[in-house]
């Protein structure tokens, strides 16, 4: 079973989470949180099995519906990372978005 890396921290519980959210919701079930959260509900239950972590539009889901801050549904899972690490890659532009202006120069610049 593959597990994401979030996991591996001790103190990550989604669980406790999405029971929170149960109770405060006031809902029965799995899910029921997964037609106010607006996701399939097998989403639920690969959180609930540490097979999917809770990304970050779902945190931003279930902040709109519940009104809790985004650092409060954290805390809630156990997840205590204070800074997130994103690759050199990520945000860069890719070579092909480069914007069209460049793209123009450089082929005129073949033509001459």
């Amino acid at each position: 079973m593959a597990h994401h890396a979030l996991a591996s921290q001790e103190s990550y519980n989604p669980n406790h989470l999405l029971d929170i959210l149960l109770g405060k919701m006031q809902l029965k079930n799995d899910a029921a949180l997964s037609r106010l959260l607006e996701v399939a509900p097998p989403v639920i239950s690969k959180i609930r099995h540490h097979r999917l972590p809770v990304g970050a539009s779902l945190l931003i889901r279930m902040h709109e519906v519940t009104g809790m801050s985004i650092r409060d549904l954290r805390d809630l899972m156990g997840d205590r990372r204070t800074k997130y690490r994103l690759s050199d890659a990520q945000g860069r532009p890719k070579p092909e978005d480069r914007p069209a202006a460049d793209k123009a120069s450089a082929g005129n610049a073949a033509h001459h």
